[in-house]
Order: C-alpha cells, then sequence, then structure tokens
C-alpha cells in the first residue's frame, strides 16, 4: 500500500472520527432514538426474495365438493399465509463447539561428498586441503534439517433464548412464506436489537400461530446492541484504522 493510500484513509478516518464526536457531543444526556417503524419492503437494500420454483397448478375445483387443488387445509385457521401477516419465532440457539489440532513435522538429512585418487591429489593441492587436515574422501558434507509444531483450538458456546413477531413479506409461488421482524428494547442507555429474517413453510407453523427457528430456512438472525455501552466495549476509529492499515 503506496503512501497516497494511506493518506487517503487518514484523513477519511480522521473525517468520520469528527462526524462521530459531533453526533455523541450533541446526543450527551439523551437516550439513544429507537428505529421508526416503516415497511421493510422500501428500506435501502431491500431485495425480494427469489429462489427455483416448481411448475405453478391451476386452481380448480370439483363438481359438488368444498376443496381445490391449491388449498393448504380443508379447515381454515388463524395461521399465517398471507403478507402483511404477523406470527412469532421462537429463536432458541444452544450451540457449542470443541475443536483441537496438533500437527507436528520434522526431517532431517544428512548428504557428504568427496574425490579420491588423481582428483582428490589435485583437489588437495589446489585448495591446500593437506595443510588444513581436509579428507578428500569427504570434502563436501551438507547436514539439513526442518521441524514444525502447531496447536490450534476451538472452544466456543452461544445461547439464546427469546421470541419476536414477525412479518410476512412476501409469499413465494410455491407456498412458503417469506418472513422478517424485528425488536428493539431500550433500557436506560441501552438499545437491544433482534432480527429475524427467512423463508419458512406454512406447514411448520403451529396451531399456536409459532414457528421455532430451527424450522426457518436461510435463517438470517441478529441479536446486538447500542448505546453507550457497547460504544465503550467498541475500539476507537483510530484503532480501528491503524489495526487495517499495520501488517504486524
Amino acid at each position: 500500500m503506496n503512501i497516497a493510500k494511506i493518506a487517503t484513509i487518514l484523513t477519511l478516518t480522521a473525517a468520520l472520527g469528527a462526524c462521530n464526536t459531533m453526533d455523541r457531543l450533541a446526543s450527551v444526556g439523551q437516550a439513544p432514538v429507537l428505529t421508526a417503524i416503516a415497511d421493510p419492503t422500501t428500506t435501502a437494500g431491500y431485495q425480494p426474495v427469489r429462489m427455483p420454483m416448481p411448475e405453478p397448478i391451476a386452481d380448480t375445483y370439483q363438481a359438488n365438493s368444498l376443496y381445490r387443488t391449491s388449498a393448504k387445509g380443508f379447515f381454515k385457521d388463524e395461521r399465517a399465509h398471507r403478507v402483511g401477516d404477523i406470527l412469532t419465532v421462537v429463536v432458541t440457539i444452544d450451540d457449542t463447539a470443541r475443536i483441537n489440532n496438533n500437527t507436528q513435522r520434522s526431517r532431517n538429512s544428512t548428504n557428504s561428498a568427496g574425490m579420491g585418487g588423481l582428483f582428490g591429489a589435485a583437489f588437495s593441492n589446489a585448495t591446500g586441503a593437506a595443510e588444513l587436515n581436509v579428507d578428500p574422501q569427504a570434502a563436501i558434507d551438507f547436514t539439513s534439517g526442518i521441524k514444525d509444531a502447531g496447536n490450534g483450538s476451538v472452544n466456543r458456546s452461544e445461547a439464546l433464548e427469546t421470541s419476536v413477531a414477525a412479518v410476512v413479506t412476501q409469499v413465494l409461488p410455491n407456498g412458503n412464506l417469506v418472513i422478517e421482524g424485528r425488536q428493539e428494547v431500550r433500557v436506560n442507555f441501552e438499545v437491544r436489537d433482534l432480527i429475524v429474517a427467512g423463508i419458512v413453510r406454512p406447514s411448520d407453523i403451529q396451531a399456536n400461530n409459532t414457528i421455532p427457528s430451527t424450522k426457518i430456512a436461510e435463517a438470517r438472525i441478529s441479536y446486538g446492541g447500542r448505546g453507550q455501552i457497547t460504544d465503550v466495549q467498541q475500539p476507537r476509529y483510530g484503532q480501528q484504522a491503524m489495526d487495517a492499515i499495520l501488517p504486524f
């Protein structure tokens, strides 16, 4: 990375740091502002979900029958099935991973070469090997060795159990539902965000209009916070810039 790029990054970092400082000074003594409720399909960066779909089946009725081919059930219930409907997602995450790896490798090699007879005598006279007490029979000697050792371990544990109401934002051609839900809780000067999004099958929605998070395909679950505590835990912009630039 040349000096011009480094100077540009430092300048932008300083500008962002100044803006962030002004924002923080302006919000001194005030609680974090909650996000306004809005249609998620109108937010910047929203992309409708497109997945491989089977051929659509025409909706037909049989004579003297109340059943239709596109019906998901004979009796109507109150479970979410249309855009705008609400269902409750029960988020349960309890993951534990432990991995230990040990690697050792070593290699030793010894090579020697000498010259005898006429060539040995010529070598001794040309290099003065006889005066230095060097045996021309073993005039060249190579010894090499390589030894590597590596240890690695992963010990991770995550636990989260909560629930959040989500809204059906899209119905896919095969009947699956695209859901998205967001929950914000403010306690004193700290806001906790819980975001859940993904694709669910209507048949996985339980009778009480809830669905476990393990039944969500392409699940995107985010749990974090913002406020004074989170701000203190984060390194300053200058430190983050130096971590990205310095190679050591």
